[in-house]
């Protein structure tokens, strides 16, 4: 029996998290029975309910001060330097009790899907103090200077771009797959497009897990009868319950969605994803070759993530300020523009690594053996 430990940072439900589940559910979906899964948030094993008070200042900062949290994270964790420096602070807090977990847990092999248990397990790596296969497994569609690269195994990199970015830091071809950023099964699946009138555009809002409250303006009084707008108010209720006694016929909200299966459906009923530049959120349209469309992206990663994707020409800048319907409508309307973006969505598709999760993850096993 071997055990594989996903390791993502806090308990709130991010990319982080996603990923991890994304992962376990390929690995127990293949009936992988020699195999155990486990998820472990490195916060809480080592400080407890510590991670409940790191969690709330953590959200309240991108949300009271972004612009001080968006300086920070640049000058902390994306210097583009070219080297990543060691964490002392890091390490004194959580390298005790990262070797306890992994030797707890008997691991063979560990997927770090954030930066502060890869940087730990690569300073345990140089040191030849930690046998399992290590793999980094990013989160969005860069690298943060965070992440341990030296001594890490594997990486699961999301685009060619970040697997040049590693190449120049030294890691070797035969280390990186380009897997994009991993999401469910579900996603890769066509469950069949309704439409009852092809003259109404179909668009699908989504801000996250706390939902879209930056576009409430639009939502709320919707200027074209072209656009329907099916729009995840994550756990913002008081949005769904305004859009609801809104009552428009141009909108309608959803609750948090979890189930998977619920949300392919939505993706194949639309034409379109106006989305905040979440990694987890665009690697779903992307694999359902949705058009996407970029607003308002939270400071830090998401600023990066942004650029990256309209670098990459897999993205659309949506401007929140402007007629965003307009902005909307002539995209889609526009054929040549349409099939560009498809010939950008192909050329990211055929880098994909086309073998699943499952059995990379038994290759590189078995490489180490």
């Amino acid at each position: 029996m071997e055990t594989a430990l996903f390791l993502p940072f806090m308990q709130i439900p991010t990319g982080h998290h996603h990923v991890a589940d994304a992962l376990i559910e390929d690995i127990e979906s293949r009936q992988l029975q020699d195999i155990v899964c486990s998820k472990v948030d490195i916060l809480s094993y080592s400080y407890g309910s510590l991670e409940k008070i790191v969690s709330f200042a953590y959200l309240n900062w991108i949300k009271y001060f972004p612009d001080v949290y968006d300086w920070l994270y640049r000058c902390a964790a994306y210097k583009k330097t070219s080297f990543h420096n060691r964490q002392y602070l890091y390490e004194a807090m959580f390298i005790h009790f990262f070797k306890q977990l992994t030797n707890r847990q008997n691991a063979h092999i560990l997927f770090c899907t954030h930066a502060l248990p890869s940087n730990m397990a690569s300073v345990l790596k140089m040191k030849n103090k930690l046998k399992p296969v290590t793999v980094n497994v990013y989160t969005d569609y860069f690298v943060n200077d965070l992440w341990g690269i030296e001594g890490i195994d594997y990486h699961f990199a999301p685009t060619m771009q970040v697997k040049d970015y590693l190449m120049a830091k030294g890691v070797r071809p035969e280390q990186i797959y380009v897997t994009g950023i991993p999401v469910g099964h579900v996603f890769q699946t066509e469950t069949g497009k309704v439409k009852t009138d092809d003259t109404i555009t179909r668009v699908l809002v989504t801000g996250g897990s706390l939902g879209v409250g930056s576009l409430r303006h639009l939502l709320i009084a919707p200027k074209s009868d072209n656009i329907h707008y099916y729009v995840l108010c994550g756990k913002n209720e008081a949005l769904y319950q305004e859009l609801l006694a809104n009552e428009s016929r141009m909108v309608t909200p959803f609750p948090y969605i979890a189930n998977k299966a619920e949300m392919n459906l939505l993706y194949d009923q639309v034409d379109a994803v106006l989305t905040k530049p979440g990694g987890v959120t665009v690697s779903e349209c992307l694999m359902k070759r949705k058009p996407v469309f970029l607003y308002h992206p939270l400071p830090g990663q998401e600023r990066i993530n942004a650029r990256q994707l309209l670098e990459l020409n897999v993205a659309i800048p949506a401007d929140i300020g402007e007629n965003i319907e307009e902005q909307l409508l002539r995209f889609l309307s526009d054929e040549v523009k349409r099939r560009a973006y498809d010939e950008n969505l192909d050329i990211y598709h055929e880098c994909l690594e086309k073998r699943p999760p499952s059995v990379l993850m038994r290759e590189m096993i078995g490489q180490k053996h």
